[in-house]
């Protein structure tokens, strides 16, 4: 919303340049330019296999957003295993080193 003083500007100036016959002429041919690819855009979706694009979608995996996934996703399944075996331990060791002081 704050691009709108600039956008006044520019019109000025286009219309200031072309003249206000020349600008419509440019803004009508500009719309033609916009409905003839937003035509092209619609009748290339109606005709995509939408279902082999989703299929394709679903076999590529994610990609991780953070360091500790792209790990995760790198670990071999012996590694997963030892790392989840370790966070475990970590999580039952705790409880036992908090002291009481009484």
């Amino acid at each position: 919303m704050g691009h709108i003083p600039e956008l006044v500007v520019l019109i000025g100036i286009a219309l200031a340049i072309f003249g206000p016959k020349a600008l419509n002429s440019m803004a009508r041919n500009a719309g033609k330019g916009v409905s003839q690819v937003k035509n092209a855009k619609d009748k290339l979706m109606a005709e995509l296999p939408m279902e082999e694009i989703a299929k394709v979608t679903e076999s590529i995996p994610q990609v991780p957003l953070n360091p500790q996934q792209a790990v995760r996703m790198l670990l071999t399944p012996e590694q997963k295993e030892a790392l989840k075996k370790e966070q475990e331990t970590k999580v039952a060791e705790k409880p036992a080193e908090t002291k009481v002081e009484g």
